[in-house]
């Protein structure tokens, strides 16, 4: 399995998941639940712990490495994010196509390619330089450290908000998936798919470093 990392900022730490931290993810996810209309968001104890003991299930299943994301300046853990979808290529191909048989994840063969979702703020932590760092810190993990070639963001085609700030990260629309998925407002939900390419992470940290550089100045 992959080793679980802590990745630090100026701003913010990410710290791998546990069941402790349910008690605080309810506290973020209470701040103000009227900013999550398109996203999953648990509401209370019974949700959160049924949401973090999902997160677990998946690490323990070698595809995803979920994380708690605590602000420096409060100390208070403000939302959470996770690598998910993570895949090894291997040579021939899996049969049938599309299908995640190869080995899991580990140190010695990290992911060839990778999603970072299910992603959540605390409403005092939205429209800060929050989601930025933490952006900043995990492409950083996943085309610095593991040398993925290709990172998948994807929101409901709905949300506005989300879409623009995948956009600003520099990622390339890719299309949408329609009736791809159950939406948390009861719906189905058309999923917008956005990557970035191993080629394109240069471009698109320069453009992170500068934007949370503006930030921390207040420019």
């Amino acid at each position: 399995m992959l080793t679980r990392v802590t990745l630090h900022g100026r701003l913010v730490r990410l710290e791998p998941m546990t069941i402790d931290h349910i008690d605080d993810l309810c506290l973020a996810a209470a701040e103000n639940r009227s900013t999550y209309s398109y996203t999953n968001v648990p509401d209370g104890p019974d949700e959160m712990r049924r949401y973090v003991e999902g997160a677990l299930t998946a690490l323990s299943n070698g595809r995803a490495l979920p994380f708690v994301v605590r602000r420096l300046e409060t100390g208070r853990v403000v939302g959470t994010t996770r690598f998910l979808d993570l895949q090894v290529f291997s040579w021939p191909p899996p049969w049938p196509p599309g299908v995640a048989t190869g080995p899991s994840p580990s140190d010695a063969t990290p992911p060839t390619v990778a999603e970072i979702g299910s992603t959540w703020y605390a409403a005092s932590a939205q429209r800060t330089g929050v989601n930025t760092e933490c952006k900043l810190l995990m492409l950083s993990h996943a085309f610095d450290s593991w040398h993925t070639i290709r990172v998948t963001l994807k929101t409901d085609a709905r949300n506005v908000r989300s879409r623009a700030a995948i956009e600003r990260l520099g990622a390339v629309f890719e299309g949408v998936r329609r009736a791809h998925v159950a939406a948390s407002d009861g719906s189905v939900r058309n999923t917008a798919y956005y990557s970035i390419l191993a080629e394109e992470w240069p471009a698109v940290r320069a453009n992170l470093e500068e934007r949370l550089e503006r930030g921390l100045k207040g420019v």
